[in-house]
């Protein structure tokens, strides 16, 4: 037997089933974190320190967060050898969980200049040769936990790159010279996206949310409990910049009676005239994209309006927005394909509706319901730290359905659960219709 036959043969005896899965874990791990840092390449080292406000977090935090919670939860406890850079990461770049210990104030993280994005780039690589190793050849004893807490953690990260965007365009946004994110995105192809239709589903009892032994899902998304719905109509598909645009030319933003009393107190405060990022020109409406000042597209799905806006214009157009549990029925026999982030656009664009089904659930905007975040009957958070993942934020706060065109389309699900609190407009969030049937 040649030496490379018998290496060979040698290496496939060693590889058993269990070893072959944590090595596919590591590739997926790998996958992951080179996706962030992709979407960091056209970055300036300036773009990276910024804090445009409260909610959004610099760039460099991003990546060094995300890169704390693989060191705080697998490495430190799991691999014997590991060694930490610093010791100061653990209080810089934890973000909220308060059990594991006091995290650096939120509104602060642009005062950082220190560590540098270089000390940032550093720390990732420290923690993923560290990871390779462990995945390589993990503990027999603790192999599952790890691979569970892995799992968490790569769609922890992938919810940190759809935040990246978010927070880079509105950094990028304050800046009076608009500058484009990237020069080489696609031009927005104007296409009308057909008339709007209502799609009709019948009165009953259906079952709502994530069998939590069937795949991963977030602990928030189930369990699977019975919810009766009335009939109900939803439109086939989101409402349009068009659409919005004759909300605004009918004096939406300065008609009280149809906003909900803090919505109202919002626009006041804030001044509200239009969606996030819309500018008026001598010709007609332009808004920020990651792509630079770019003309409102009238056919594209309406984006970055808050919980207020979308149940204002609701009203406005007689109708309401749908609860999740009548938007988790509409999508469920919905191909999960739309405009994501691999798509590249980075932005919602036009698509064409049928009078029959219902399009564009999935991608291009997260799509607000009328629904509070609450915990599912019979919800459990996760046993220890990372029980403070997504429970402790049940409150003030609404769920939005359907990822967008920042999300990675291996991130979504029909019963994704995220959440935002009814003034938030940075996100990639739009809406659609439903009404009684």
């Amino acid at each position: 037997m040649p030496p490379q036959a018998h290496e060979l043969e040698s290496q496939q005896q060693r590889e058993t089933p269990d070893t072959r899965h944590t090595k596919e874990w590591l590739r997926r791990y790998q996958r992951v974190r080179r996706a962030s840092e992709r979407l960091c390449e056209p970055l300036c080292t300036e773009d990276y320190v910024i804090q445009s406000m409260d909610d959004v977090s610099p760039p460099k935090w991003h990546l060094a967060h995300v890169t704390w919670f693989f060191e705080a939860f697998i490495l430190a406890p799991f691999h014997s050898r590991y060694r930490t850079l610093d010791p100061a990461y653990d209080f810089l770049f934890n973000s909220y969980y308060e059990t594991h210990g006091v995290p650096f104030p939120r509104p602060r993280r642009g005062t950082l200049s220190r560590p540098t994005v270089a000390d940032v780039y550093r720390f990732r690589a420290h923690v993923d040769v560290a990871m390779k190793e462990l995945l390589e050849s993990p503990p027999p004893e603790h192999a599952e936990e790890i691979l569970r807490r892995v799992e968490l953690g790569l769609n922890h990260e992938q919810q940190h790159q759809e935040l990246l965007l978010m927070d880079i365009k509105h950094i990028l946004a304050q800046n009076p010279l608009c500058p484009a994110y990237r020069h080489d995105l696609p031009p927005l192809v104007e296409e009308p996206p057909g008339e709007l239709a209502w799609l009709e589903h019948a009165a009953g009892i259906r079952s709502i949310g994530h069998d939590l032994e069937s795949g991963f899902a977030y602990d928030n998304e189930g369990p699977v409990h019975r919810h009766f719905l009335e009939a109900f109509q939803v439109a086939n598909r989101p409402v349009t910049n068009g659409e919005f645009l004759a909300f605004i030319e009918d004096g939406g933003y300065t008609r009280p009676e149809l906003w909900l009393s803090d919505g109202w107190q919002q626009v006041g405060l804030e001044g509200w005239q239009a969606p996030l990022y819309w500018v008026r020109r001598d010709d007609g409406w332009y808004h920020f994209t990651l792509g630079g000042l770019r003309r409102v597209d009238p056919h594209a799905p309406v984006v970055h309006v808050s919980f207020f806006e979308a149940e204002a214009y609701a009203r406005w157009a007689g109708a309401r927005l749908p609860s999740e549990a009548e938007w988790e029925v509409a999508a469920r026999d919905v191909a999960m394909s739309g405009n994501f982030v691999e798509n590249d656009h980075l932005h919602p664009v036009a698509a064409q509706a049928w009078s029959d089904t219902a399009s564009q659930l999935f991608g291009d905007v997260w799509e607000w319901t009328g629904s509070a975040y609450r915990p599912y009957p019979g919800f459990r958070t996760l046993p220890g730290t990372l029980g403070e993942y997504n429970g402790k934020f049940m409150s003030g706060q609404m769920v939005l359905r359907g990822g967008c065109c920042a999300t990675p389309a291996d991130h979504i699900r029909p019963t994704y659960r995220n959440f935002f609190p009814p003034h938030a407009r940075w996100a990639f969030s739009g809406f659609r219709l439903a009404r009684e049937a």
